[in-house]
């Protein structure tokens, strides 16, 4: 066999070789698309089953009559849940986007008489149909500057619950997962750091809340509370970006629930607010005597020098920062405060007894005044 014969027999082994190799390719390839296009529509295909299931009557043979009650001023989210919880619908979410979807609005408060053979659009045209309800059976009255557990005494007395299960339900994390879910716009997982005492303090809105049920679950009390909230704060989240120091919903909170509990009736809470900003600009610690109270979880007249060694993540005189999150709930005036402080060189301020808050620039400064208002330090 001469030298070129030899060539062309192992160039014709190569070819063929590489013609094998990618026939090959080609078929794990066409493989591999046909296991991606199978996995894809069946997605596709189990996501349309699941929308077509909850799309439908939760029982088409079942007429028996379920009384409802729809709260004035209750969202189409606290609609959705509603109708959920009386098993009228299969899923709040998706009756949520239905009526997002078709624009529907116009829901009525009311006492309304529904089943669970009703399909959607049954169920929409009743609810546009409702007569407006007489006075609330209570008034939930929300002030500002409470902490969760007052938040929770406050709506024991109201209801009858003890302030325990309120507590319970409200840092029960599989519940607070849920609601991350459902309010992503204001919850989101920095709420369960292992800092944060309580995933919901200061999201639970200072307001007054009517309620006309005589004892409505808690679920029910807690997630009227955030819709007020998230609708609060939808005014704000457009001011986040390019904040510093405030890039969250969460850290917003926590910033207005320090000025909140700093500020008297008398005060200027942005004067409050350039405080902790040029504190902050500057490196130096908040060091604001609520964080301490809070951290010590207990209520005390005043603040004493032994209680400025409490070991906790929440205490602004040992740690650089904003506190792990709120320490009580804020009032719109708070969190406009907490986006827009006043410019001044302010690094220290002080509460006098009579209300009066006095501002300084430096250490000597605030020392004076401080000898001068508060005696017996």
């Amino acid at each position: 066999m001469s030298e070129n014969e030899s060539k062309k027999d192992l160039y014709k082994k190569n070819l063929l070789e590489r013609h094998n190799e990618a026939r090959t390719i080609r078929k794990i390839v066409f493989i591999l698309s046909i296991v991606i296009l199978l996995a894809v529509s069946g997605i596709i295909g189990g996501g349309y089953l699941y929308i077509k299931s909850a799309l439908e009557p939760v029982d088409p043979t079942n007429k028996e009559p379920i009384e409802v009650t729809i709260p004035i001023g209750s969202s189409p989210t606290a609609i959705a849940r509603i109708l959920e919880e009386h098993d009228i619908i299969k899923n709040a979410k998706v009756f949520r986007y239905y009526t997002k979807f078709r624009n529907e609005s116009g829901f009525k408060a009311g006492e309304y008489t529904l089943n669970q053979s009703m399909n959607f659009d049954e169920i929409i045209k009743s609810l546009k149909s409702g007569i407006l309800m007489g006075e609330p059976a209570f008034r939930l009255v929300i002030p500002e500057g409470k902490q969760l557990s007052e938040i929770a005494t406050i709506i024991g007395e109201q209801t009858g619950y003890t302030q325990e299960e309120i507590m319970q339900k409200l840092d029960d994390p599989t519940y607070v997962r849920d609601l991350i879910s459902r309010y992503p716009t204001i919850l989101t997982d920095e709420i369960l750091s292992e800092d944060v005492k309580h995933p919901l303090e200061g999201y639970l809105f200072p307001a007054t809340y009517p309620f006309y049920e005589k004892k409505p679950s808690i679920e029910a009390i807690v997630e009227t509370m955030l819709e007020q909230t998230d609708k609060v704060l939808s005014k704000y989240l457009g001011q986040l970006e390019g904040n510093p120091y405030i890039d969250s919903t969460h850290k917003l909170l926590t910033m207005a629930s320090l000025i909140e509990e700093e500020a008297t009736a008398q005060t200027d809470r942005e004067q409050i607010s350039s405080v902790f900003y040029n504190r902050l600009d500057q490196d130096m610690k908040l060091q604001t005597d609520p964080t301490v109270l809070y951290a010590l979880g207990q209520h005390k007249d005043r603040v004493l020098y032994e209680h400025l060694d409490v070991d906790s993540p929440y205490n602004t005189y040992n740690v650089k920062g904003l506190t792990p999150g709120p320490i009580a709930n804020a009032g719109e005036t708070s969190i406009s405060a907490a986006l827009n402080p006043a410019e001044t060189d302010y690094l220290y301020f002080l509460a006098t007894p009579t209300g009066e808050v006095l501002f300084s620039m430096t250490l000597e400064e605030h020392n004076v005044k401080k000898a001068q208002h508060i005696t017996n330090q």
